[in-house]
């Protein structure tokens, strides 16, 4: 979901929540803390701790589900520190995280080295993708099923799963180059950049312009492969609660890939869309016949701004017509009935728009962090 970067402020936001629904004022469902085990208390807190965002969102599911996103979510971010920690020696951190599983039944164990520096240059883009997204999709899939709010075949069907994953990571990685590149971090598949630079942030160079541009329609081409996957997988969804979750991260992706496709300002200031426009999204995108819309729309979009020219042009303009073709097919297949928009669904749809806070929050936690440590 770190997608939902791309919104702006939160105080904004919730500003023109409140104008687009006439001021109208909406409740989330509370969490009984007393009827629960002091170990699932715990996991609230550290949740909270860890991402306050998050803790909302996940708040948003239906009955026992959200304590096993909760549980699920804690796990990974543990994994996740481990994994990006550059300063733990690879002879230490292979072993606990091939050990990783066991730990969780060691009710001493813990781990207070953990530096969590940035990540280093990885290569290999499926396969990076797939560990860091999919394999969540696949999880929280899993999850959804055994819930019993989904039908089994959602968390079988693995192979649609990671590809909600991959199409959310792709999307970052895409729209992040600026970011990335000038922290040192490269996330760009050097199979790709390779084609058009001799290092990846010569693509910032404005006489690297043209060639910035093709790498970039690219992967963005390469990123609209999993959007029929993505129209299967929400169009299986029955709980309103797992539909809102699964489905606004992924009409921001494909709204951010619209503005990323052809654009110059990728490579030169981080690109975001519009505050109101990421508001309409998360209040429109609870159905499956508004998601297709909304995908619809932004294809288009993409499709208007494919260039004779481009190198990708042939790629791209496929995969616009196989996700145009995959939309009017399930929308050809869903019930005549259209759903309303309620009150407690708006404010799931709300609460995904205080994951920014996060982010926001993180930034500017680390910038105060750095520049203490300069001070010093």
């Amino acid at each position: 979901m770190d997608i939902l970067k791309s919104l702006g402020h939160p105080e904004e936001i919730f500003n023109l929540f409140k104008f687009k629904m006439g001021g109208c004022r909406t409740v989330m469902p509370k969490l009984d803390y007393e009827s629960m085990s002091d170990s699932l208390r715990t996991c609230y807190l550290y949740l909270n701790q860890t991402s306050r965002s998050f803790a909302a969102v996940i708040q948003a599911l239906d009955g026992e589900l959200r304590h096993a996103v909760c549980i699920f979510y804690l796990v990974l971010r543990a994994l996740d520190t481990v994994e990006d920690d550059m300063s733990i020696p690879l002879d230490k951190k292979v072993p606990m995280l091939n050990d990783f599983h066991t730990y969780l039944y060691q009710d001493e164990w813990s781990f207070s080295e953990s530096q969590e520096k940035d990540r280093q240059v990885l290569e290999d883009f499926p396969t990076y993708c797939h560990y860091v997204a999919g394999l969540v999709g696949i999880g929280l899939s899993r999850l959804f099923s055994a819930s019993q709010l989904e039908d089994p075949e959602v968390g079988r069907d693995t192979e649609l799963a990671n590809s909600m994953g991959l199409f959310l990571q792709k999307t970052n990685i895409i729209r992040d180059y600026l970011e990335d590149t000038q922290e040192g971090r490269a996330f760009w598949p050097q199979e790709a950049w390779s084609q058009f630079a001799g290092r990846l942030e010569d693509l910032a160079q404005p006489e690297k312009l043209e060639s910035a541009l093709s790498c970039l329609n690219l992967l963005v081409t390469d990123a609209l492969r999993h959007v029929p996957d993505v129209i299967t997988y929400l169009s299986r969804l029955r709980n309103q609660s797992v539909f809102n979750f699964c489905a606004i991260p992924q009409v921001m992706a494909i709204a951010t890939l619209s503005l990323c496709y052809n654009n110059p300002l990728v490579f030169q200031r981080v690109v975001k869309i519009r505050k109101g426009q990421a508001v309409t999204l998360m209040m429109e995108a609870t159905n499956m016949r508004a998601v297709q819309t909304i995908i619809t729309q932004y294809s288009q979009e993409i499709l208007q701004k494919v260039s004779l020219t481009d190198p990708s042009r042939d790629k791209t303009l496929h995969i616009l017509a196989l996700i145009r073709e995959k939309s009017a097919l399930s929308q050809s297949s869903l019930p005549s009935r259209t759903h309303h928009l309620s009150p407690m669904y708006l404010s799931a749809a709300m609460l995904l728009a205080a994951l920014s806070w996060q982010y926001l929050s993180t930034t500017a936690a680390q910038a105060q962090g750095t520049n203490d440590m300069q001070g010093q």
